[in-house]
């Protein structure tokens, strides 16, 4: 079992930064994933990180604005985000694909934290 606590996450301006974490109790060596869910909308993919750190992709959305990155000896995946703007307010979800399937499809991930809230305020 894999359990994921994400961190980090408030009330910024548009324009500002944010950088949130997510600690994974378990020796996982699989890919990560960050995805997001704004109200009345479905979870998207944000960014995900192969085990050894490659394999970054990211979301046209975020990309040249968020830095997905991860620290293998502390067990933990980070998300730098920069430039926000509103329509980047949601709930940010940390997830562990164990099987290292390689995907941005939210179904492809075994594990999920308890998601922390982001808002941007114009």
């Amino acid at each position: 079992q894999v359990q994921l606590v994400e961190s980090g996450g408030g009330l910024v301006q548009a324009g500002g930064s944010l950088k949130l974490s997510c600690v994974s109790s378990g020796r996982a060596f699989g890919n990560y994933g960050w995805f997001r869910q704004a109200p009345g909308k479905e979870r998207e993919f944000v960014a995900r990180i192969g085990w050894s750190g490659g394999s970054i992709y990211y979301a046209d959305s975020v990309k040249g604005r968020f830095t997905i990155s991860r620290d293998n000896t502390k067990n933990t995946v980070y998300l730098q985000m920069n430039s926000v703007n509103p329509e980047d307010t949601a709930v940010y979800y940390c997830a562990a694909d164990v099987s290292r399937r390689g995907s941005s499809w939210s179904g492809d991930y075994d594990f999920w934290g308890q998601g922390t809230q982001v808002t941007v305020s114009s």
